[in-house]
Order: structure tokens, then C-alpha cells, then sequence
């Protein structure tokens, strides 16, 4: 009986540990793409063009929205509020132009960070998880920022991506 037991045992444990020598580990995650690389400041005249082309977009799509265009440092350089935006809609068109500016991607990415269970984006200061805020990229290299605000977290992503693109 205890050779009966012995041989259940042994049986079980090569099963066991057989099967964990032939399982193969996952694949690692391909690395993220290195952010893009810092250019020369938008100046006003390519803010200016920026900020027709994503007003353009807003009143196609009938939204009045507030336009952020910023350095890559954050800083100002355009703003304009197209008449009947909501008065809140200033300070999140500049806090959606600085996240995507300072942190060189998209606000749509923290807000899919968030959504993954990414929590320690809360910490991150200057980091907005609201849709509407794109870098605005020339060359391959980031040139600045520009923030939307005023429609629905689609809508303000779809007018600063028409902005964005303005430069290309």
C-alpha cells in the first residue's frame, strides 16, 4: 500500500512539474517609441494657422470651443474663445495644451492610462486625462501644444487633431 502511495505521488509531482518545464514565458511588451524629439517653438504664425484650422473644424462640426496653442514649455503663444464657449472651458483648453505639450503625447493617452488601472497618473502633476489636448509635431519634432475645450471630449479631440495637422 505504501509502494501504491509512494508511486501516486511521484506520478503526480512529474505531471506536474513536467508540464512547467515545456510551458514557455510570455513574450515581453515591445518598448514604447522614444517621445519625440524637441524642435524649434511654434512661433505666432504657425499658432495662428493652427488655430484656424482647428476653429474650422469646430464650427463644421458646430461646437463653440476655446483654442489653446502653446510651446513646448507650456508657455502661451494664441488663445482664442469663439463667442457663446462656456467660461470654464479657458482654463481647461490651457491645462489640455500644457499636458500635451510638457508630457509630449496626447491627453487621450492618460485617459486610456486611467482607464487601464494606471492610477499613478493622478500624480502626475500637469497631466490632464481629458480628450482635446494633441502635440503639435513638425519635422518628426514637437514644436508645441494645443489644447481644446468646449464641446464633448470626442469633439474637442477630433478639432485639435484637425489643428495639429495644420503644420504638416
Amino acid at each position: 500500500m505504501r509502494r501504491l502511495s509512494l508511486m501516486t505521488v511521484a506520478a503526480c509531482a512529474t505531471l506536474m512539474f513536467g508540464t512547467a518545464v515545456h510551458a514557455q514565458a510570455p513574450a515581453p511588451a515591445a518598448a514604447p517609441p522614444p517621445p519625440p524629439p524637441y524642435g524649434e517653438p511654434i512661433t505666432l504664425e504657425q499658432a495662428k494657422k493652427v488655430a484656424a484650422a482647428a476653429e474650422a473644424e469646430a464650427k463644421k462640426i458646430n461646437v463653440n470651443d476655446a483654442i489653446a496653442i502653446v510651446e513646448p514649455n507650456g508657455q502661451l503663444v494664441y488663445f482664442q474663445k469663439v463667442e457663446g464657449t462656456q467660461y470654464g472651458a479657458v482654463n481647461v483648453a490651457l491645462d489640455k495644451a500644457n499636458s500635451a505639450a510638457l508630457f509630449r503625447r496626447s491627453t487621450m493617452a492618460f485617459e486610456a492610462g486611467l482607464k487601464a488601472g494606471n492610477t499613478y497618473l493622478l500624480q502626475l502633476r500637469g497631466a490632464n486625462a481629458v480628450p482635446g489636448g494633441v502635440p503639435i509635431m513638425l519635422n518628426g519634432k514637437l514644436i508645441g501644444g494645443i489644447g481644446i475645450s468646449g464641446g464633448n471630449g470626442a469633439e474637442d479631440n477630433q478639432v485639435a487633431m484637425a489643428g495639429a495637422a495644420a503644420l504638416k
